[in-house]
């Protein structure tokens, strides 16, 4: 892990997710890895995916134009790293409207080029993955409901990504009931967990 994109998605900094993402940082720096951090809320981030947008997302390199930073900043890194809190089991809005507007043809994956073809990978530069979440509900709760977030990123997104693309999840469960042993513990996990994904190998190609 040479250069990290750092997705942090929270309205508040008194929240035990501002807390990982300062452990998150704190351990990238400490790894001397290059990092740029996209704090959603406090930019003010438009999640809103306009009619403009939509109507101009498969022409490329227009559909760019309006998140050009956000596509510089996938382009640059080799790892993506999400701390976000997990609300009715999937992603906040802020980062789902993220993924949205930021994610579009020409960056992160091709479109088909024949009918009935499927989209090909658009950022296999992206050779790691780090996913790090707390979820009101319980860990049965949210795996009945089909735990929507987690799939959307270490499934949906990592599809996209390097073939070999190495990951790393952690959630804190029953956050509501959490006690200050548990959210310890917690960021002890995540530590362990984003540690040992910057110190892996990058995977290779083919």
């Amino acid at each position: 892990m040479k250069r990290a994109l750092v997705l942090y998605c929270h309205p508040r900094e008194t929240s035990f997710n501002h807390a990982i993402k300062e452990l998150v940082i704190a351990r990238l720096e400490s790894a001397g890895v290059d990092y740029r951090l996209r704090d959603l809320y406090a930019e003010g981030f438009d999640p809103v995916l306009s009619a403009h947008d939509h109507e101009i997302y498969e022409t490329v390199p227009d559909n760019r134009a309006l998140v050009e930073r956000d596509c510089q900043d996938i382009e640059w890194c080799d790892s993506l790293i999400f701390v976000y809190p997990t609300w009715w089991y999937g992603l906040p809005a802020m980062l789902k409207g993220w993924l949205d507007r930021t994610m579009v043809p020409g960056v992160s994956f091709i479109m088909p080029e024949e009918v009935g073809g499927d989209i090909k990978p658009g950022l296999t530069h992206i050779t790691k993955l780090g996913v790090f979440t707390t979820c009101g509900a319980s860990r049965w709760l949210t795996f009945f409901v089909g735990a929507p977030g987690k799939r959307t990123l270490l499934r949906g997104l990592r599809v996209i990504l390097a073939k070999r693309c190495k990951t790393a999840f952690a959630a804190h469960f029953l956050m509501d009931s959490s006690t200050a042993q548990s959210r310890a513990r917690h960021l002890e996990r995540v530590q362990k967990r984003l540690d040992k994904l910057i110190a892996a190998p990058t995977p290779k190609e083919g």
